[in-house]
């Protein structure tokens, strides 16, 4: 059976919160950015409860000055 890889949700959100701090930059501040009504979604990724999406990743990758495989933590099965 072949083992593909997986994205690690929790930990991916983990790093999005690290990332977001290093980056000088509050939930706010990427809400903003995103123009979201709410910071719902941005919570939801930090706790690893949803992923954002790859137009998503894309923003928070340029937002954080990082790569989109820097955002992501992928894990073997």
């Amino acid at each position: 059976m072949c083992m593909w890889p997986v994205i690690d949700l929790t930990a991916t959100g983990t790093r999005i919160a690290d990332l977001r701090r290093n980056a000088g930059l509050s939930v706010r501040d990427l809400q903003d950015i995103f123009g979201f009504r709410t910071p719902q979604a941005i919570y939801k990724w930090q706790r690893g409860d949803a992923m954002p999406t790859v137009d998503n990743l894309v923003v928070l990758a340029a937002a954080f000055h990082v790569t989109i495989e820097d955002i992501l933590v992928i894990r073997d099965r």
